[in-house]
Parts: C-alpha cells; structure tokens; sequence
C-alpha cells in the first residue's frame, strides 16, 4: 500500500510524531561535529533523492494511481521521510539534488525548509547537494547552497575551504572517524566525497545536462591524497587509502555502460548523463578510493553496477511531485559500512559495505540487500590492539 492512499488525516498525525533521541550527536548550527562509528562498529547513511518539493500540501503529485491523487501533495514527501528516518535510525542523511522543483516553488527558501524538516527534527546529521531544478525558483544556484548551510544540524558547505576557484556550489568533503576510545578515533576511516554536477550545459554547440568540471576533479585528487597521506601514517599506518563514498545528482556517461546481467536492481528510463565526458569516472578511478558513487536524477531508474572497482548506483525516485510511475513505488536508498574486529577485540578499519532500499509501501519493504565493497586480505595491517 502505498502512502498516496493514505487519509490526509492519518498524514498529519504522522507528520506530528515526535522523532526518538538520534544515535548521533546532535549538530547545532555554526557547530559541526565529526561523523563518526557507532559503538557497534556500523555507520549508516539514508540517501534520499529528487524530493521534487513544492509548496506542501497544495502540490500535486505525479504518476499515482488514480485512486491516489486526490489525497496525494508534498505532505506524503515528508511522511515518507519521516517513516525512513523512524526506521532505519541512520546516523546520517544525505540529499543528492532536485531538493525542491524550482518551477512549481513561490518561495525557494520556504520550501527548502520544509522539504529538509524532518532531517532537521531528528537532529541527525545530514547533507545535501544541489540537482538542476533546485535553482529554478527565487534563489540562484549559490543563494540555495548558502541557504542550505545555514540550516541546523547541516554538514552541508557552499565549498571547500583553501579553494580560491572551483566550479559550482556544494563540493565539500566529510571525514567518518573510527569508535570513540579506538585507535582509530582520530582517523578518517572512511570518507565522503560531495559534488555540484551542475544543471544545464552553457558551451555554445553542447546541450543537454552539465558534467563535473576540471576544477572539482583537481579538488578530489587533492582531497583523496591528503586522505590518504593522513590514513598511511602514524598512528597506525594503513597500506591502503580508506573507502571512500561519492555523492552528486547527474549520473556519469558510465552509468550507460550496463545491462540486465551485471546490475541489482531496475533500469526503465535512459540515462540522462552529460552529452560530453569529462573523465571524472578516470579521476575516481585514478585515486583509487572511491568505492562507490550515488545519483538521482532518473526517478525511474535504481540500479547498482560495478565497473572497473567502482559502484555506480542510483537511488530511485523519492519526491511525489516527482516523475514517477504509477504503482511503482518511491523508494530511498540505504548504505551501511561496518568495522572489523582487531586481534584483540577492538573496533578498527571498515570490513564492508552494504546497501539495500526501501519502498514507500506498508511495511517498508526492504529490497535488493547487496555488498557492496569488502576488506580483502592485503586491505591493511594487524593492529593487535
């Protein structure tokens, strides 16, 4: 059953409940904290995508089942949100674009709000990055980044710091440290990597969408070797970089490069990537970190696929003033990166990575549980702890 044929009455006592305390440390605003493992040695991310929010309950939704329209609005956005945040508990939430559909908004600032406000609510971390219809109302591109910053409990940035020239807005970097009291409490174990793939191509003779531009590649080679420089050294010297996870909207030409035999999941639209390459997927592959990539932007589309050591995953559509289809539900993705056990029972490095959806059904359904990444044997050295 899908939240679309809920009673608006039933939305709205959802929308009322009170989240529980979050696993992590609240974020205040202007006071960033570091990520980091629990003490069950697991960190988990809630990716949602294409939220498509307009003005709330006066939105319309799109590609429901006509027995679900009439009920439907940005209000089921929110719960499904709220649902998400409630069950899985994930100690961080990341937004990979399309936050809000600028065309449909009356007032950008007011709909980022209320698009971000259960992640808010639940004083868990989270992050957002922009697609190419969050600019489309009354900010621009650098107005809805600043916005977004200035919201509690962000770990969000308009861009990173020491960078004098980087094209867009929203390509920053997030470190995950080890568990508190471990050797490993001070290190980055594993690391986030946010990008602004931008909105529309502006090269005369180039349509179509934009692409990640040579300044943000430069800026992620530089970030994934001083990652890796820290990682490699004292205190316990790793031989390997840490994992490292990627975020940005506009998937990658390579996300073309799959059929039905090496990918989870489904694919039922084409892939709107750049109609030029820019060799960002190089670059990934180059650092040698980067394990896995998420994007949105094809609301229909939700698959994973590995090429040339890298996950290529979308997210599936979550927004229901999105594109969608009807019957087919929004789902989010979930990834969850566990530690291993040292030779003397400590938390260290991260052992795996896993990933898994959930349809906006009844019960949540979860689907397309798979590893993706794990430690092999030469993937660092014995602690001892």
């Amino acid at each position: 059953m899908s939240m679309a044929v809920l009673s608006p009455l039933f939305l709205l006592l959802l929308l009322s409940v009170s989240f529980p305390a979050a696993k992590s440390t609240a974020v205040q605003r202007n006071h960033p904290m570091r990520l980091r493992f629990g003490k069950d040695g697991e960190f988990k991310i809630l990716q949602v995508a294409d939220m498509h929010y307009g003005n709330g309950k006066d939105t319309p939704c799109e590609d429901v089942l006509p027995t679900q329209f009439a009920s439907c609005s940005d209000l089921n956005t929110t719960a499904f949100l709220r649902r998400m945040i409630l069950a899985e508990k994930p100690d961080f939430i990341v937004f990979t674009g399309d936050n809000i559909f600028g065309f449909d908004v009356t007032d950008a600032a007011k709909s980022l709000d209320a698009a971000f406000a259960p992640a808010i609510a639940s004083n868990i971390p989270w992050a957002a990055i922009l697609g190419n219809h969050d600019q489309e109302s009354t900010l621009s591109r650098e107005g809805v980044m600043k916005h977004i910053v200035g919201l509690k409990n962000t770990l969000s940035k308009v861009n990173p710091s020491g960078i004098k020239a980087i094209d867009g807005f929203g390509n920053y970097n997030l470190e995950v440290g080890g568990v508190k009291g471990s050797g490993f409490e001070n290190k980055s174990v594993l690391n986030l990597y946010f990008l602004d793939s931008g909105d529309y191509s502006t090269v005369p003779g180039i349509f179509g969408y934009g692409w990640i531009k040579p300044s943000q590649q430069f800026w992620l080679q530089l970030t994934s070797a001083k990652l890796k420089r820290a990682y490699m050294n004292k205190p316990f010297p790793q031989k390997n970089a840490a994992p490292g996870l990627a975020y940005f909207h506009i998937p990658l030409p390579e996300f073309s490069s799959f059929d039905a035999s090496n990918y989870t999941g489904v694919r039922q639209e084409g892939i709107s990537s750049p109609s030029v390459n820019s060799g960002f997927f190089t670059a990934m592959v180059e650092t040698g970190d980067v394990k896995a990539v998420f994007t949105g932007h094809d609301h229909l589309n939700d698959f994973c696929g590995v090429l040339t050591g890298i996950n290529l995953c979308y997210a599936g559509g979550f927004g229901y003033h999105a594109y969608g289809k009807a019957g087919w539900s929004r789902r989010a993705r979930v990834v969850v990166a566990n530690l291993e056990r040292t030779a003397k029972g400590n938390w260290g490095t991260v052992k795996s990575i896993r990933t898994w959806k959930r349809l906006d059904d009844k019960h949540l359904t979860p689907i397309d549980s798979q590893v993706l990444w794990s430690k092999s044997s030469l993937g660092g050295v014995d602690l001892n702890l």
